[in-house]
């Protein structure tokens, strides 16, 4: 062996260039993959969010409404039962109303038929024509009231339960019952308020063909509108001093005027009529 001899000297391959830049490549798309991932990911919990708390709204509102339903609901029931009672309540005063003018009437035919057999007995008898005068007086007066109260059947009756007149004879026929005071008027639209009784009526207009009109009412310094009212409708309102209603009845209507009456409880026909003196 030589001793000098040159060393052999061994060299490795050198790692190629692309190996790293594909490393390189790969770990951005990674990157790239998980930042697109955790976005998707946020999105959809961001979406899911919303959409409960829009169901969370869409319940609230629903539950709300249907709070709403049910007491407008339980609001109507209530309405109809009042309705309905007060239904029967009417009902029933115009069947008591009915049997009261019924017995009325069997009572002055049968004072009626009394009479005209005792007129007929002192016929029989020979009485004096004093008698007999005095007598067919008395029938005659019986046979009027049987006619009033004939008359008083026919008409019509109020919710009040008081009889409504259609015109000046039957108005007459309520004087001479005595329960209530009647003030007749006759109304002009140019004319303004006017006063009725111890109160102020305006005729405000009026409708020919079908029987209707709208007034003002003035009362205790307070106004009130009755509009689009039928002829022969009673008006009912109160005044400070009656404890009972008045009532305002048009029966009839033209082109520029209304003729009707004030019907007022005795207690308030005194009271208004002191309180008319006072002012004038």
């Amino acid at each position: 062996m030589n001793e000098y001899q040159e060393p052999v000297v061994v060299q490795s391959a050198a790692t190629p260039r692309w190996v790293a830049l594909a490393v390189a490549i790969v770990a951005i798309l990674s990157l790239i993959g998980l930042g697109v991932g955790w976005s998707a990911i946020s999105r959809a919990n961001n979406f899911e969010q919303s959409t409960q708390t829009s169901l969370k709204q869409t319940n609230d509102t629903l539950g709300q409404r249907l709070t709403k339903a049910e007491e407008q609901n339980q609001q109507l029931q209530s309405d109809l039962k009042v309705v309905t009672n007060k239904l029967k309540l009417t009902q029933g005063e115009l069947i008591a109303a009915r049997k009261q003018t019924k017995s009325a009437t069997v009572a002055y035919e049968k004072k009626l038929s009394g009479l005209e057999s005792s007129v007929n007995s002192e016929l029989a008898t020979k009485a004096s024509a004093d008698d007999f005068n005095k007598l067919n007086g008395d029938v005659t007066g019986v046979k009027g009231d049987l006619d009033a109260t004939k008359n008083s059947i026919q008409m019509a009756r109020s919710e009040m339960g008081t009889l409504i007149a259609r015109n000046h004879d039957e108005i007459d026929q309520l004087r001479r019952m005595g329960q209530r005071d009647y003030f007749e008027f006759a109304l002009t639209r140019k004319s303004g308020p006017q006063k009725v009784g111890g109160i102020q009526v305006q005729l405000k207009s009026t409708n020919v063909k079908k029987n209707r009109y709208t007034v003002d009412v003035l009362a205790d310094d307070k106004s009130f509108e009755k509009k689009d009212r039928s002829v022969n409708e009673p008006i009912f309102f109160y005044t400070g001093g009656s404890r009972a209603a008045l009532e305002l009845v048009i029966n009839k209507v033209t082109k520029s005027g209304a003729t009707g009456y004030l019907s007022l409880p005795k207690s308030a026909g005194a009271t208004s009529a002191s309180t008319t003196a006072a002012s004038s």
